[in-house]
């Protein structure tokens, strides 16, 4: 009982944090290798609001929220939209991004383990005899409804349904009128809100550290890979392979091996099915 509970929490907390990736990637075809230091970023700057601006959790949360959204907003503005349609530079790019934001967050001080944030709400409850504090039941209960509200707003948003008619056929969608760069400038924004969302859920489970934001980023680019590139549904179901293999992991090698979990599952993923899951790119014998 401890596995199936726990593995499905350590499941909506993956998708959590490659939710931002997916969707970016999925709209706009941009693999956002600054995924993890915005994850940072927005932890980050909610401690800032609340320990040294001395502003309430929430407002310090939505503040943050935004912020992280205008920074993905402003990456592709400044800098993202020189090198479109390059692929390697993109990666590059963002990942030259990422790096410099994770590393100026060190050189200003984000160093050692006294940077935390508050959980929501104290205390626990059993559920079939397994202790579950509350903040991983919010955990949870924001990620099903974070997930219904982006379907709903990719199916019934006039926004959303421009999104969806650029990740879908992008030529198409120019032709109705849609503009590319604007649609990517809004996915990025998303994306990064959604990085910052999954931070100031999950980061009060430990403490803000810099080395965190390339352990997202690894998890979010691992579960995007056998998900399947450009599929949300794979992206879930590809958490909570992952999830659950951590869980069984952690509970009958060692804690110690968790990262290996995943990174064997790219490696395994690439060589069984590159295309991931439910991915739509061709296979290696359709493409010789």
């Amino acid at each position: 009982m401890e596995i199936i509970i726990y593995g499905i929490i350590n499941s909506i907390i993956l998708s959590l944090m490659s939710l931002g990736f997916a969707l970016v990637y999925s709209i706009s075809r941009l693999p956002n290798f600054a995924h993890g230091a915005l994850y940072i970023t927005a932890g980050y700057i909610v401690w800032l609001l609340v320990n040294k601006a001395g502003l309430p959790y929430l407002p310090s949360i939505l503040l943050g929220l935004g912020a992280t959204g205008l920074i993905g907003a402003l990456m592709y503005r400044f800098i993202i939209i020189r090198i479109r349609g390059m692929e390697i530079s993109e990666i590059i790019g963002t990942y030259a991004i990422g790096l410099a934001i994770i590393e100026g967050l060190r050189w200003g001080g984000l160093r050692g383990m006294t940077y935390t944030l508050p959980v929501f709400v104290q205390g626990s409850m059993s559920i079939g005899g397994v202790t579950v504090d509350y903040h991983r039941l919010i955990i949870v209960g924001a990620g099903v409804l974070t997930f219904a509200l982006l379907f709903l707003f990719t199916r019934y948003n006039r926004i959303g349904l421009a999104l969806r008619g650029i990740a879908q056929d992008e030529r198409a969608a120019m032709m109705l009128g849609i503009d590319s760069d604007m649609t990517a400038i809004i996915s990025l924004a998303i994306g990064s809100g959604l990085a910052g969302l999954a931070a100031v859920l999950l980061l009060p489970l430990g403490n803000i550290v810099v080395e965190q934001g390339y352990n997202v980023l690894i998890f979010a680019v691992a579960v995007c890979i056998i998900g399947g590139l450009g599929s949300w549904t794979g992206t879930i179901v590809a958490a909570f392979i992952i999830g659950f293999a951590q869980i069984l992991t952690e509970t009958f090698i060692s804690s110690h091996f968790v990262m290996v979990v995943a990174l064997l599952a790219i490696i395994v993923t690439l060589l069984i099915k590159p295309s991931g899951i439910f991915g739509k790119q061709k296979e290696l014998e359709e493409r010789v």
